[in-house]
């Protein structure tokens, strides 16, 4: 038997599957419909909420899905989908941080008493913001790794602490007004990606995916390994690409798609690379799936707390800072309300588990946008907040319910 055959022999013993040709655009539609029926749904189920709630609130008001109102919509989306990708990092490892509210209005008080009250520059105000933001994250896991504090509690307690720095920041007025016609306030409130660069964006994603499909298909084949169709791959990159141009061509009609917005979504694809491609990310899954066996595998455990509990509150004092430049103005209300409630439910509404280890920064996006949708819906409506109120938290229930579900599912066949 020659060294080949032997070879072969060897992976068909192994259970290894090897052909040489494409999978084929039949077989990729075979493998998704098995991995949802073994639970592994990915963005499915949000996906499918966001059709129901926009088909129920397009067909009550048509102004909903008026491009004014879509554009209005994803401003006001940012903030607080800002806040919740730091809440995915944290959800990652198994933990939480109820504090991400008081840390984004802390930041915006920041800025405020150090730009407009003690004349330093926007850009400085900023990252000093950013870094006691970090700062925050930091004393977090140092309470979490070294005193064993559960996260729950050292957050409660850092909400409250934040809080009160807060209202000391602000003093007796209550609130600092940010300029108007400065940049930062124009960039919250007015700043749109200009009409043709947002339809050379659109084309973007579909490009990448289409490059970066081509070159593992090329690999596999060279592993003699099956490998995604060219004719699905290209089918995929073009359905991308016609929604996106579609949607930039839909929002152009007045508006436009807001710079603000566009950033959030920068953030979401470079924090998605970082979870899914790099050994940072894997260790994040790994150490939300079962800490001690990411422990025994060689993986710092703690550096990667640290890093969730600090990227955490840097993108809450982000958030904060936007929600700033969006309002025109820091205040007391900053932060407080729903901003917690919202930017937690909106990473496990978006398909982030409670339990640890399985999500995906896109999570935030899909998650904030369900959201916002379902408040815009209903204020157009004129109807109360308390609906809206109870409405999210049915919707954040069934999203955990089907997590659960789908854990279920997962495990029973043997998915994890």
């Amino acid at each position: 038997m020659s060294e080949d055959s032997k070879q072969s022999t060897l992976l068909l013993d192994r259970g290894d599957v090897r052909v040489n040709h494409d999978a084929g655009l039949a077989a990729t539609i075979r493998s998704f419909i098995d991995k949802v029926r073994s639970g592994d749904l990915g963005s499915l189920p949000v996906v499918v909420g966001l059709v129901i709630i926009w088909t129920v609130f397009g067909t009550l008001n048509p102004t909903f899905l008026s491009s004014n109102n879509l554009a209005n919509l994803l401003f006001d989306a940012s903030t607080v989908g800002i806040i919740s990708l730091g809440i995915v990092c944290v959800l990652m490892v198994g933990e939480i941080d109820l504090s991400v509210g008081s840390i984004s209005g802390f930041a915006s008080a920041m800025v405020g008493m150090l730009w407009v009250n003690e004349g330093w520059p926007v850009a400085l105000a900023i990252l000093a913001a950013l870094v006691v933001g970090g700062v925050i994250g930091a004393v977090y896991a140092v309470l979490f790794n070294r005193l064993g504090m559960p996260s729950f509690v050292a957050t409660l307690a850092g909400l409250l602490a934040v809080l009160g720095m807060q209202l000391y920041l602000l003093g007796a007025t209550g609130s600092i007004n940010l300029p108007y016609g400065s940049a930062i306030v124009n960039f919250g409130q007015l700043l749109v990606i200009p009409r043709p660069l947002a339809y050379v964006f659109a084309l973007i994603p579909g490009a990448v995916m289409l490059v970066a499909g081509l070159g593992a298909a090329r690999r596999r084949k060279q592993a003699n390994l099956s490998a995604p169709s060219i004719g699905g791959l290209l089918a995929k990159a073009a359905v991308i690409t016609v929604a996106l141009e579609f949607v930039a061509f839909y929002l152009n009609q007045d508006r436009g798609i807001p710079w603000m917005f566009a950033v959030f979504v920068v953030l979401v694809i470079l924090m998605d690379y970082a979870l899914t491609r790099t050994q940072w990310g894997r260790s994040m899954s790994a150490v939300g799936g079962n800490r001690e066996a990411a422990r025994r595998a060689g993986i710092n455990v703690r550096r990667i707390y640290t890093s969730a509990f600090v990227l955490c509150a840097m993108f809450a004092a982000l958030g904060g800072v936007l929600a700033a430049a969006r309002l025109a103005s820091a205040s007391q209300q900053a932060g407080t309300g729903d901003v917690n409630l919202n930017a937690i439910a909106a990473a496990v509404i978006g398909g982030t588990s409670l339990f640890g280890g399985r999500g995906s920064a896109y999570s935030a996006l899909l998650g904030i946008i369900v959201i916002q949708s379902i408040a815009s819906g209903l204020t157009m409506l004129d109807l109360s907040s308390a609906l809206r109120y109870m409405i999210t938290g049915a919707v954040l229930a069934i999203a955990v319910i089907v997590d659960s579900l789908a854990r279920r599912s997962r495990a029973s066949h043997g998915r994890g």
